[in-house]
């Protein structure tokens, strides 16, 4: 039986989804783009401050299933420019040891929701 997670500290879906879904032990995460739940507005202008955002979207939602970064397997990673890679990975690197980080994968995009930079995708396991 699936278990709906929905916490207020990331933002609420902008669609017909939720933020995650849990199955037994698998947790699967709705990409998370940066917006800034505690205001409802993007956070715009640097990458390294949207990435930043989607991450501790990810956290929050992360934190609600009870599960950390150290419970992620996989993640995905969408990117509008994939010249801004480096300030992405930086970023993103920052949340996980780099010996037991999750597999991943980053894709260049036409365009994302709202227009963002940057979405990012996770699954984890308890």
């Amino acid at each position: 039986m699936k278990k709906i997670i929905n916490t207020s500290k990331a933002p609420a879906p902008i669609g017909p989804y939720n933020q995650a879904v849990l199955i037994k032990d698998t947790l699967y995460i709705s990409g998370q783009i940066p917006i800034d739940p505690s205001t409802g507005s993007l956070v715009e202008g640097d990458i390294k401050k949207e990435t930043r955002q989607s991450m501790e979207n990810l956290k929050a939602i992360l934190d609600e299933a009870g599960m950390t970064f150290e419970n992620v397997i996989k993640t995905s990673i969408f990117i509008k420019d994939m010249h801004q890679f480096s300030e992405i990975n930086e970023v993103y690197g920052s949340y996980f040891d780099a010996e037991t980080a999750p597999a991943r994968e980053t894709v260049e995009v036409a365009n994302l929701p709202k227009f963002v930079n940057v979405e990012i995708s996770m699954i984890a396991i308890k």
